[in-house]
């Protein structure tokens, strides 16, 4: 049979219904898309909401997106040159590279992965 109990409140009985928990940590990613999902994603917010798994869909997408900005990091560092020996003899121009490297990977990742 099933395994649903049910309590009496009032007249009537009412199914003791939980929603599963788990404590998942979501990061800057993770807040992200969960901005663009209440707001432009109702309908899949509100379903992963009532089937309790929005906490882990969350963190599953912020784990995504933070290996891809790191992979991507590395990767655009390299076409850029920007290693370690720049960073030694011209620091501030390095800085300069590596932000500007940062901003467009993290561009890549918000399109890609969060605002989708």
């Amino acid at each position: 049979m099933n395994d649903i109990t049910y309590t009496l409140h009032g007249d009537y009985y009412l199914p003791d219904l939980t929603l599963p928990t788990g404590n998942y940590e979501i990061g800057r990613f993770g807040r992200l898309h969960f901005k663009f999902l209440k707001q432009h994603k109702k309908i899949t917010y509100t379903n992963l909401l009532t089937s309790g798994k929005l906490n882990q869909y969350l963190h599953d997408i912020d784990i995504q997106a933070q290996e891809m900005f790191e992979h991507l990091i590395k990767e655009y560092a390299e076409r850029q040159g920007v290693t370690e020996q720049p960073k030694a003899e011209r620091q501030m121009e390095w800085v300069g590279k590596m932000n500007n490297v940062r901003a467009c990977v993290e561009e890549v990742v918000l399109n890609e992965l969060i605002y989708r």
